[in-house]
This record gives structure tokens, sequence and C-alpha cells, in this order.
């Protein structure tokens, strides 16, 4: 049986019919990640022990008649989320040897759910960037053609799914960290609502940005996961009340009668012609499934990856600030004082786009500079968030393009910065929001790379996006491709 190419549902059904256990699906998918993980480096860390003990304890849970819908069920962790036992590095020397005291709370949720972690994936150094190119461990490579980029920062999470060596994994996302991979690897991911999943042992970026959720081949497996990671939690202050509900329950709505809005903003120069052709067609099937389609506005999206890159760095310089070579972090030890001490293992353990978005935030919050950037940033994201609230006031969904081309070369933009940050130009103003969005596949180019179509939903309409995306992906197999690799395995 190609374990590797089931769904989280098909999983669940042979484990319960017997059909194998949950030790035989764990061997196998870490055999998959030994043959398959020197070509793509999407681990960090693999597990092999913890992974084999938890699916035993499985195992003997679904002897006792236990049937949870996770249980037994194999995933990996994005490296930004604490885990007591293992390492949690945020793809940083700075980080390299650090094991929390505790476990992140999205972490413990879905091991009380009964799932097997395989280890921790590889992603851009403490989620900055948009290529999985920052890692102090390398790049990772994109599944469908290793000379290109998986996307960023969730890369390891978008190319470990790809390439079935996990069938769903943890994401963050800050200006599109899951949607971006998401649509470069061809799966299904979805940045939730903020405060629907608990940022508590989640490593901190850009406070006011970062959400967790969920990345796997189908908007099913992507509401599944999300059934258990979403909840209140009194211990993250951003968590809300009506964090938890049912993703699954509304899967199958008929569309009859949805209204989706199309951004003029996202159709103009920049955009691929091959990705907007396919993004058409997307749409298209949503008529047919009985949405009704209107062009929409959204005049301060152009703005919005220059107020980003205002806001993001200037909350990075906060949080990163902890990280001075004290305590249990990288620490230099060729230094002649305190403040060498902090200037040398800073320096040392953070990689070159860390530092630049470190001076960048620092610089727009320094005196005499708060007003002009800082403050005029917080005003045009207050801008952007009443062009959404007036958008949804017309329309259920916003349908666009997630990115403006497909996969680019290692290497290809790392000399500009800003070319790299554009990669995110349609994700971001959805972070500065605070509202849900998902990327799904919904073509492929002539070079056969993938492309991914974005939904946006008003607050907590996470479900009707889920919704969407399942009713689309029942009349599409986009999300059913899997990338030829060097094993022979299809």
């Amino acid at each position: 049986m190609d374990l590797h190419h089931f769904s989280l549902r098909q999983l669940r059904e042979g484990l319960h019919n017997k059909n194998f256990s949950a030790r035989e699906l764990t061997e196998t998918l870490l055999q998959r990640i030994h043959t398959l993980n020197p070509q793509l480096n999407a681990f960090i860390t693999v597990a092999e022990a913890t992974a084999l003990a938890s699916a035993a304890e499985a195992d003997a849970r679904l002897a006792k008649g236990e049937s949870g819908p996770l249980l037994g069920l194999p995933m990996a962790h994005k490296d930004i989320f604490c885990t007591a036992d293992l390492p949690t590095t945020c793809a940083s020397k700075m980080l390299e040897n650090f094991v929390a005291p505790y476990s992140a709370t999205v972490v413990e949720r879905l091991a009380a759910a009964g799932m097997v972690m395989l280890g921790k994936l590889n992603m851009d150094e403490f989620a900055m960037g948009s290529s999985n190119e920052t890692s102090y461990f390398g790049p990772v490579h994109n599944p469908w053609n290793v000379d290109m980029v998986p996307g960023g920062s969730s890369g390891g999470s978008a190319a470990a799914v790809a390439a079935g060596l996990v069938p769903v994994a943890t994401g963050t996302d800050t200006g599109g960290s899951i949607r971006q991979p998401a649509a470069l690897c061809g799966i299904t991911g979805i940045k939730p609502t903020y405060g629907r999943v608990s940022r508590f042992g989640m490593i901190a970026f850009a406070s006011s940005l970062d959400q967790g959720g969920p990345m796997a081949r189908s908007a099913e497996d992507c509401a599944l996961l999300l059934d258990a990671m979403a909840a209140h939690d009194p211990r993250d202050s951003t968590s809300h009340p009506a964090a938890a509900s049912d993703f699954l329950r509304g899967l199958d709505r008929p569309l009859q009668g949805l209204r989706v809005g199309v951004p003029e903003e996202f159709f103009g120069e920049g955009l691929d012609p091959e990705v907007a052709a396919a993004v058409q067609a997307g749409i298209d099937q949503l008529a047919k499934l009985g949405a009704s389609v209107q062009s929409i506005r959204l005049p301060n999206n152009p703005h919005a990856v220059s107020t980003y890159y205002v806001l993001a760095p200037a909350e990075a310089s906060s949080n990163l600030s902890r990280f001075d070579g004290v305590r249990y972090t990288h620490r230099s030890h060729a230094v002649e004082n305190l403040d060498d001490l902090y200037r040398k293992s800073r320096y040392e353990g953070f990689g070159a786009e860390v530092r630049r978005r470190i001076l960048v935030g620092a610089y727009v919050l320094s005196a005499g500079y708060y007003d002009a950037y800082y403050l005029k940033a917080q005003q045009v994201r207050s801008l952007i968030r009443e062009d959404f609230r007036r958008a949804f006031a017309e329309v259920d969904v916003i349908v666009g393009p997630t990115t403006p081309g497909p996969a680019f070369g290692l290497g290809a933009k790392n000399a500009d910065p800003v070319s790299m940050y554009l990669a995110d130009i349609y994700t971001i103003a959805v972070n500065l929001a605070g509202i849900p969005a998902l990327s799904m596949p919904c073509g492929f180019t002539r070079s056969g790379l993938p492309i991914g179509m974005q939904l946006m939903g008003d607050y907590f309409a996470d479900d009707l996006l889920l919704n969407v995306a399942h009713r689309y992906q029942q009349e599409t197999d986009w999300h059913l491709a899997r990338p030829n690799l060097q094993t022979g395995e299809a």
C-alpha cells in the first residue's frame, strides 16, 4: 500500500479496519523521510524514538476501542512550536541547541488527540523569509523541482506534505507563510482568523500578525487538523473566546448563492499570465458550482507590502531582543565585556535577513521616526482593514491568486530583498486585517510547477473558506497530483 498517498480520512479508516497499525504507518513514513529528506531538507529533527513510542501508545488505545478522529495519525511541526522533549531551533544558530521546558498549546492539543509527531520541520530563520533559504540548516527544496524554492517561511511543512513525508503539518503565517508555500508546493493551507489558534509556545516574530494553522493536501484534511488546533487558551491573551468550532460540519454545503468578489488590484501588472489563467479557470469553476462573481476594489492593497515591512520588523526587533547570548541562546566566547557579548552573540547567532529586519524595526521605532513610519503604517493598516470590511458587506468570499508567479529558482532573488518581499503581495493584507485566508492548488504551469488560488473570508469565516475549497476539490483533481521524486515513486 502506498500509505504516503493516503488522506487523513483514508488513514483513519485503515487504522480502524486494522489494515495496518499506527506503528506500521509510522515506520513506513520514517523510512520515506530517511530516503527523501537528503534531497529536500524538509526536516531539521526526525523524532524516530518519540514517534515509535507515540505510535505504540496509539495502537494500545485503538485496541481498547478508542476512536478519536486523529488517533494514531502522523504529522510534523514547524520548528517554531516549542516541544519539551525535542530541540526548537527556529532554523537559527541562535537557538541551535535550545530545548524548551514546556510544549506549545498546539503541540499539546495534537498530542492529546493521539497524533504521532514525526519531527520538526525546516523554515526560514525566525519565520523571516519567502523562500525557505534563510534557514541556518540550509534551504528546503521544492518536491516538484528540487532546483526551485518551496516558498516560505513554512517551506519545510509544505515540502514535507507535498512529498508525502507526512500527510499533514503545522505552519505559521505572519504575511503569507502558510499560503505562499502551499501555493508553490501544490497543497492546501489555511491561515485562520487571528486569535483562532493559540500562540502560546509559538516563538514570536510579529505578535499582532502571527497565526498558526494547518497544511495538508486537501481542505478536508485541513479541517480535521484545525478542529484539534483551534480552541480558546487562557495562556494566550490574544486567544479568542469563540476560537473553537466544528470545521468538518459544513464542508459539503452547496455553493448556490455564494457571492464571490474578485479584486481588480490582484489582476494587474506583475501577475504571471499562466497564474492569471489558472486562477480565472478556478473562479469559473466556482461559478459552475452556483456562486455569483463580481468585481470588487481593495484600493489600499498596493500599500500592504510597505506597511507590513514597517510593522513586522518593528515587532520583531522587540521580540528578538530577548536573544542576547546571556541565557539560553548562542553565546560568543571571543568577547571583552558585556556589550561585546551582546553584539557578537547576536551578530553570530542571527542570519543576514534577521539582522536586516531587526535594524529596520529599531530604526522605525526610534525617536524622530516613530510618527513618520510606525504610526503612519498603523494608520494605513486601519485603511486596509476598512477595505475588507466594505468588501464583505457585498461579498462572502474574495478570490484571487496566492502568489504573482510559480516557484522561482533557488538563489534567484537573494540579491534583491525587495523582489523577494513582493512574492507576498497578495497575502500580506490578510494578516494586517486579521481575517482568515486559504490557498489551494488550481493548476500547473507548462513547466509543471503548481499554481495556487487564494480564498479570503470575513472574521471567523474559516469554516466557509474550508467549505468552498472542499466543494471545489470535489469537482477538480489538482490537489491529488503528486510530484515524481527520485525514489521512482509517484
